[in-house]
């Protein structure tokens, strides 16, 4: 099967939701089976936003460390199979995820890593606490390899790359974060893994969300590399073509990409959202120099997406409790008639954020 950048783009907007926004509740959006990425405060509620018009609260969610170690935000029911299928597939793959200069030796203990870290957040984190608390009694209780010493706060403690990736493994949820960031036990957790199961499960779920994709991508998602997800590649796939590269998509979704069609109108989407979490940047925004304005090392904008295409990057900022001001800078020239879409789309960011109004400035 040949298909263009174009048509994958297309296919992966209705894949994720984006196409038409409905009313279902947040836990039943599509874009949960992947998970909702935490990158700002609000950001999660403007991503739900972009993709339903009911009632962002949703008691069956709550905010976890899941792919790369990030907060995202999952479904409840959806965490004993999760925390599993993130489990490192081996102690390369484990090595892969923590690497860090800051724990040289600690990398080499590989699954140790994980089983170390886990365990001790189940012993610390019994109750709600703050982050800094659960970080210093944990830090007590890993091997002193996963630990070094910060010069910022003139202690020694768990490099913060184990310490996330362990998180959902360790039964924690993510109560809040900022300068008052806590931590608590989920309740009713699922068991610590002790081996890896339901990899190829979430590999498929990434190809059928963000896909085609290759090991590469999914790798990078991950964390991993692209060896170690070679070995655990999964069956039912689909070879595709993009643009001449080879890469996969389940068998099942083969049609939705033969038949996708580009969704006509304006989503203000957050910085992280899904959508942006494909690893194949050159596909999503061809022009290096776009790249380099939605993907930075620190302080990522939100993109503009318009008839399915990214076309433009968004910041926003609160004014008092009233409103909130968006600054929207397109790639290039807007019609009278897509500005106006851009600026009824404020609106739902308006609800997003709690607020009453919304105003747009074109930069």
């Amino acid at each position: 099967m040949d298909v263009d950048r174009r048509q994958v783009m297309a296919y992966r907007v209705a894949a994720l939701g984006l196409g038409r926004r409905g009313a279902d509740r947040p836990g039943d959006l599509a874009v949960l089976d992947l998970g909702v990425q935490e990158y700002t405060p609000g950001s999660v509620q403007v991503a739900l936003a972009a993709r339903t018009d009911a009632d962002l609260g949703d008691d069956r969610l709550l905010m976890v460390w899941a792919a790369r170690g990030a907060p995202h935000l999952h479904r409840r029911g959806d965490l004993r199979t999760l925390v599993k299928a993130l489990w490192p597939v081996s102690d390369a793959d484990a090595s892969a995820r923590i690497n860090s200069a800051q724990i040289p030796e600690g990398v080499k203990l590989g699954l140790k890593a994980f089983e170390a870290t886990a365990g001790a957040f189940r012993e610390v984190v019994t109750s709600s606490m703050p982050r800094g608390e659960a970080s210093t009694r944990v830090s007590a209780l890993v091997p002193r390899e996963l630990t070094y010493d910060c010069r910022a706060c003139g202690a020694r403690h768990i490099a913060g790359n184990v310490w996330q990736h362990s998180g959902l493994a360790g039964g924690v949820e993510v109560e809040s974060r900022g300068k008052d960031a806590t931590l608590g036990p989920i309740r009713d957790a699922p068991p610590q893994p002790v081996r890896n199961a339901g990899i190829g499960a979430l590999i498929t779920t990434y190809l059928r969300l963000l896909g085609p994709a290759t090991p590469v991508e999914v790798a990078k998602y991950l964390g991993s590399t692209a060896a170690e997800m070679k070995k655990v590649w999964p069956a039912g796939l689909t070879e595709v073509r993009v643009d001449g590269r080879v890469a996969w998509l389940p068998t099942s979704a083969v049609p939705e990409l033969a038949g996708a069609t580009a969704a006509p109108g304006v989503r203000l989407l957050p910085a992280m959202d899904a959508l942006l979490q494909a690893r194949d940047r050159d596909l999503l925004v061809p022009e290096r120099a776009r790249q380099k304005e939605l993907w930075k090392l620190l302080g990522n904008p939100g993109a503009l997406l318009i008839d399915g295409e990214i076309a433009g990057v968004w910041r926003a900022r609160l004014a008092g409790r009233k409103r909130v001001d968006l600054t929207v800078t397109p790639f290039g020239s807007l019609t009278a008639k897509t500005r106006r879409a851009v600026e009824d789309e404020s609106a739902v960011v308006a609800r997003a954020r709690g607020v009453a109004a919304a105003t747009v400035t074109f930069a």
